[in-house]
């Protein structure tokens, strides 16, 4: 990084880059430089929205010189690929979740981050407010080493079976769109607890695959020794983005676990010996917090970040794999 602020590229100026163009500005670190698009129109339409001077293809941004960072905000089949052209060309990723449909083509893409010693972050939203932080504080201090129980779920109900979401060439799905999230707050606690990411399988998977091919509803446990976590989601119906975890520490409630475009989650009540106490804290806006954990990894000389590691996102894309896998073996069963 050659300035004080990270000259970002956002490459696929949709919905989600528009996300990120208007919290950039929030930011500690960052400021919007270019935008990259298979569409010159639709690139230079977004920068001008957002005030953005340089447009260009994905090829023409990557190989400029007053690029610092980009995140990749394209559709899932597309990220693996953009990742690494960003990589090889010593730009810093962040990368829209999930890495990658698979986790072989997650492992493709940490290779090659390590290959190039760039920092790469997965975009899991929630893994960067001061909530994540909290409740795996409280997990880390339990005292008995209890077995630690979570419960997750998000989902919302699509308008209409068509688009991105149930289109399976384009790996969609409620896995890989919504699943990803309990997977990774249930996989933060478990490692609080002194638990190896690696450890975590999934040990039982159902869900409800739609005639487009893709699994519009699932559910999953997923347990290691001294854990277990029971996640849910879908994209036909609207399931609660609430979560509970119960151990030693008593029972805490989060009716809003994830938080959402603006603004990370604010609260949670922890329930221990007939008492309850509500927990505050501030608020981040998740988008800002992402581009500025990119840009401090670069500061430092860093290729991860702590909030959301390496080890994170190869454990949730395997897990995720394993939960597809078994929602397809159900039912064909």
């Amino acid at each position: 990084m050659t300035t004080t602020r990270t000259r970002w590229a956002i490459l696929g100026p949709g919905d989600i880059g528009g996300w990120f163009a208007r919290a950039l500005p929030r930011s500690d670190y960052g400021t919007l430089h270019a935008v990259g698009s298979t569409s010159p129109d639709r690139a230079a339409e977004f920068a001008a929205l957002h005030g953005a001077p340089v447009t260009g293809s994905y090829a023409e941004l990557l190989a400029r010189d007053d690029i610092d960072a980009v995140y990749v905000s394209t559709v899932n089949t597309t990220h693996a690929d953009l990742a690494i052209a960003a990589l090889r060309a010593g730009k810093a990723v962040l990368c829209e979740k999930p890495v990658a449909p698979s986790a072989a083509e997650t492992e493709r893409v940490l290779a090659v981050a390590a290959e190039c010693g760039v920092p790469f972050v997965e975009a899991y939203k929630h893994r960067f407010g001061p909530v994540a932080r909290a409740l795996e504080g409280l997990v880390a201090d339990r005292e008995s080493g209890s077995p630690l129980t979570v419960v997750a779920s998000g989902g919302f109900a699509a308008g209409q079976r068509s688009g991105r979401l149930f289109d399976p060439a384009l790996a969609g799905g409620a896995i890989l769109d919504m699943g990803g999230y309990p997977v990774a707050f249930a996989l933060g606690l478990a490692a609080a607890a002194g638990i190896d990411p690696a450890d975590l399988s999934v040990t039982v998977a159902t869900g409800q695959i739609g005639d487009t091919g893709v699994d519009e509803h699932a559910t999953a446990t997923i347990a290691a020794a001294g854990f277990s976590a029971d996640v849910a989601c879908s994209i036909v119906a609207a399931l609660p983005k609430s979560a509970q975890l119960a151990g030693d520490f008593g029972v805490v409630d989060l009716a809003d676990a994830f938080g959402d475009r603006t603004a990370s989650a604010r609260s949670f009540i922890v329930r221990s010996g007939g008492t309850e106490r509500l927990v505050e804290l501030p608020t981040v806006d998740p988008f800002a917090a992402e581009a500025d954990c990119v840009s401090l990894a670069l500061r430092d000389g860093r290729t991860e970040a702590p909030e959301m590691p390496w080890a994170y996102s190869r454990s949730i894309a395997r897990l995720l794999d394993q939960w597809r896998a078994g929602v397809d073996a159900a039912a064909r069963g």
